[in-house]
């Protein structure tokens, strides 16, 4: 027995040397409310950034023919200095540019020549013509 007593007092002399390890059962709670608190936040979150897209969605025209060539008209008429940049309210002459993008739509009645509705020939036709003119004014200095 007394083998047994100096044996339990190595323990205790060990135990003491040796940090003890404390389960705390209410920090796992704690961790569980907050990873559920966290969730929610990230679940309202989502469907309120979602709800502000939708808000913020632009409507833009359907993609067709027609819109392209007004897209690339109005290229055009900014790089003419037609058009006004809207950031820094201020008109630039970039004839090369202009030229380019009148050539694109060139290129477009070439490659699409038989191709297009009697409308979308017109528009083409009506595009060409005032790019071109507005063209050789530009280049020209004269203003409008």
């Amino acid at each position: 027995m007394a083998e047994e007593m100096q044996e339990d007092r190595k323990e205790d002399k060990k135990d003491k040397n040796e940090p003890k390890i404390v389960v705390d059962e209410d920090w796992k709670a704690q961790a569980q409310a907050e990873k559920e608190r966290l969730s929610r936040m990230e679940q309202q979150s989502a469907s309120g950034s979602s709800s502000q897209q939708a808000a913020s969605v632009r409507s833009l025209p359907q993609a067709s023919f027609i819109a392209l060539v007004s897209s690339l008209t109005t290229q055009v008429f900014f790089a003419l200095g037609m058009i006004e940049d809207p950031q820094t309210h201020k008109r630039y002459r970039d004839l090369e540019l202009a030229k380019y993008n009148i050539d694109l739509l060139a290129m477009l009645e070439e490659k699409t020549k038989g191709n297009l509705t009697e409308e979308e020939k017109k528009v083409l036709d009506e595009a060409l013509y005032e790019v071109r003119m507005a063209y050789v004014r530009a280049a020209q200095g004269i203003s409008r």
